[in-house]
């Protein structure tokens, strides 16, 4: 998928979708924000990460959760998870309501890959646990996703540019 055809097909309807359940709006720091990590994680074509002979890895949905992502013990006193977080999880819990999914980390983990409203949902609700407004420099944005919220295992910040930049001119910047 294009990040123009990203934008109408799961983009917008998922910002949509979650702010009419909960509330959270999606502003466009971090429209600008989720759609580059998506073209970070998945190239917004793996809807689960690709390991070598099609063989599924750990990660789902276009933004690639993995399961400790979603349902994790707190970690170095910090809360992790999105099922446990202060912020997230109240949220989460309504869009699973709304979706028919459990509220677990494994029944959340296995739908993210079909259902983009919920990855969607995961991806903005990761966001919110961050306390700190969304970056609108791309260098802060990097260090956000590198360091903090998604700590990719293969980071690859030699692609972050470009991703920054078609995310930016998909969503009309």
């Amino acid at each position: 998928m294009t990040p123009a055809e990203f934008v109408p097909r799961v983009l917008a309807p998922g910002a949509a979708f979650l702010e009419a359940l909960t509330g959270t709006h999606t502003n466009e720091a971090a429209q600008q924000f989720l759609m580059t990590v998506a073209l970070q994680e998945s190239g917004l074509v793996h809807r689960f990460q690709q390991i070598g002979n099609g063989v599924p890895g750990p990660a789902r949905g276009f933004w690639q959760f993995e399961q400790n992502a979603i349902h994790a013990r707190p970690a170095k006193g910090r809360e992790w998870g999105l099922l446990i977080h202060g912020t997230s999880a109240p949220r989460l819990r309504v869009v699973c309501d709304a979706l028919s999914i459990e509220p677990t980390g494994s029944a959340i983990w296995r739908a993210i890959e079909g259902n983009d409203l919920l990855a969607f949902a995961c991806a903005r609700l990761l966001l919110l646990t961050d306390m700190d407004p969304v970056p609108l420099d791309r260098q802060a944005a990097w260090l956000l996703y590198a360091n903090v919220l998604w700590r990719p295992g293969k980071p690859h910040p030699d692609k972050w540019p470009n991703n920054w930049a078609a995310a930016k001119a998909a969503l009309g910047g």
